[in-house]
C-alpha cells in the first residue's frame, strides 16, 4: 500500500520488495487460499502477466469457492485484466460473503470498474461512497476526479484534485496495474483534465 499510494520513496524498490514477499509466501503456504488471494492481488499490482495472478486467485477459489477475500482478489484482478463486468460481480459477491466488512475499498474497485464501462454517474456515487468511509485511499479519489472531469464538471474535478493532494503527492501514478490501454487511457485524460494538465 506504501507503493501504490506514493507514500514511499523509490517506488521501484518497494514494487520489487512487494514481489518477493508474495512470492516468498507463496513458497511457504502455496495451498492457503488466502495467501494466494493476497499474493495475487500484489503480483496482478506489480508484473507485466496478468496471467499468474489470475491463475492464482482461481486456485483460491478452487480451494474455498466461500472465501470472501478469494472472490475480492478475484475482482481486482479481473479489473486489472479489463474485465469490468466480472470484477463487479466478484467484488459484489465478495461483500455478501463479509457483510460486516468494512466496503470502503470494495466499494471503491466497484466504482473504478464503472468507471471504465463509462458510467460516470454511477460512478461517481460509488467512489464517493468509498470516500465517505475510506477517507485515505487514494485511488478513490482519482478515479473521482477523473469522472468529474469527464463528465464537463471541471471545478468539482480539481476539488477533489486537492484533496487528493493532501492525502499523497502521486495525482498522476507513473505505473498502473490496468492492462487494458483504452480504458488506461481514460483515466490518464481525465486526471489530466483535472489536474489542469494539457490533453
Amino acid at each position: 500500500m506504501l507503493t501504490i499510494n506514493g507514500w514511499i520513496e523509490p517506488p521501484d524498490a518497494g514494487r520489487r520488495r512487494a514481489v518477493d514477499f508474495a512470492r516468498r509466501a507463496l513458497q511457504v503456504t502455496d495451498n492457503d487460499p488466502g495467501v494466494r488471494a493476497n499474493a495475487a492481488i500484489v503480483l496482478a499490482e506489480f508484473i507485466e502477466d496478468i496471467g499468474v495472478p489470475m491463475a492464482l486467485v482461481d486456485r483460491a477459489l478452487a480451494l474455498n469457492p466461500g472465501d470472501a477475500r478469494c472472490w475480492y482478489a478475484s475482482g481486482v484482478a479481473r479489473l486489472w485484466a479489463g474485465q469490468p463486468d466480472l470484477a463487479i460481480s466478484h467484488v459484489e459477491t465478495s461483500l455478501r460473503l463479509s457483510p460486516r466488512e468494512r466496503t470502503g475499498t470494495s466499494q471503491s474497485r466497484i466504482g473504478e470498474a464503472q468507471f471504465f464501462q463509462r458510467r460516470f454517474d454511477e460512478a461517481t456515487s460509488t467512489l464517493l461512497l468509498s470516500i465517505q468511509e475510506n477517507p485515505g485511499g487514494p485511488v478513490a479519489y482519482r478515479f473521482l476526479a477523473a469522472c468529474y472531469a469527464h463528465m464537463e464538471r471541471l471545478d468539482e474535478a480539481r476539488a477533489i484534485v486537492a484533496q487528493l493532494r493532501a492525502i499523497t503527492p502521486v495525482v498522476i501514478p507513473s505505473a498502473m496495474p490496468y492492462r487494458n490501454p483504452e480504458q488506461r487511457e481514460l483515466l490518464l485524460s481525465g486526471l489530466r483534465l483535472a489536474a489542469g494538465e494539457v490533453t
